[in-house]
């Protein structure tokens, strides 16, 4: 009897666990899934610029050594850049195939660009198929610092800093004609919002520089991995170097806001998704109940009520 007592005992805890299992495991909707993705996506969207600000202000010494660094990469730019035309351009010749899956005269689905943004577009169709909500959030924070790039660096800075692109080449005895310029301090060039590439008065920062290095870094967050987003970043970014045409601080200030935006994304879609979370555990919390019972208890040696709590 002890016996099949004990092996009722193991059974039930058995059927217990496998149950506690099977519903761990069980995966949310799909649509509801894609619901909370984009709900935390647009709602991080505040914490999203707070952290972008907090990579500045956090450490003002921090930021007082790039900032002198920036300005001294500006005032070697003539050096450098002569260098970059000179000796790096040539080494580095090679264009990829046209990648043009979709015709289209976007200029964001074009050219090399479509190397970065066709495997965004790929991972997010692939994980809402698959219902995997990790790469739906790296997908959304992918495009959202993609956005963010475009109008801080596209939009806001090259319209404040309005420098003028090096003249090719550099290092030869001709002047500077507009809007190509030798003058490597050559800014103040103040132009209407330039939607689209313009050449005039948009050098600094480089747009694609930020773009790129700013998906590379969402990927290595998420998954944890330097080679192969920085790697897959790079060589798009040195295809048809030349056609860049930047200064050479232009390139490495552009690099480095795409690395704020990428990490201040990420961290503000994990505060976020923290915050869901304590909020359903609040809820839950809140929706606890608890039946009471008093149920009156008398016999030879007391007299008393008998207390029962049941939730």
């Amino acid at each position: 009897m002890k016996n099949v007592f004990l092996f009722a005992l193991i059974l039930f805890f058995s059927k217990s666990n496998a149950q506690i299992d099977s519903l761990s495991l069980k995966k949310e909707s799909r649509l509801k899934v894609v619901g909370s993705v984009l709900k935390n996506s647009i709602l991080s969207v505040p914490g999203d610029f707070s952290e972008m600000g907090h990579e500045i202000t956090s450490d003002w010494k921090k930021t007082a050594i790039y900032t002198t660094g920036i300005l001294g990469l500006i005032a070697t730019d003539k050096i450098t850049t002569g260098f970059l035309h000179d000796k790096i351009e040539p080494a580095i010749d090679y264009s990829l195939p046209r990648f043009d899956v979709i015709k289209t005269k976007i200029e964001w689905l074009d050219g090399n660009n479509a190397y970065i943004l066709y495997p965004i577009i790929g991972l997010y169709a692939g994980s809402v198929a698959l219902n995997n909500k990790k790469g739906q959030t790296v997908a959304v924070n992918s495009f959202k610092s993609v956005a963010y790039s475009y109008v801080i660096s596209h939009l806001l800075l090259k319209s404040v800093f309005a420098r003028n692109r090096p003249q090719r080449p550099l290092n030869d005895d001709t002047s500077g004609s507009a809007p190509w310029t030798k003058d490597n301090w050559d800014f103040g060039n103040f132009h209407p919002v330039y939607f689209e590439s313009q050449v005039e008065g948009t050098a600094f920062p480089s747009f694609h520089a930020t773009f790129y290095f700013s998906v590379a870094k969402v990927f290595q967050m998420e998954y944890n991995n330097y080679w192969i987003p920085y790697t897959i970043a790079t060589g798009v970014f040195l295809a048809d170097i030349k056609s860049h045409n930047h200064w050479v601080s232009d390139l490495l200030v552009g690099g480095l806001i795409g690395t704020i935006i990428g990490r201040a994304v990420v961290n503000s879609s994990r505060k976020q998704a923290n915050s869901n979370n304590n909020h359903v555990g609040m809820n839950n919390f809140k929706k606890f109940k608890m039946q009471k019972q008093l149920i009156p208890q008398i016999s030879s040696a007391m007299v008393g009520l008998h207390f029962v709590g049941s939730f």
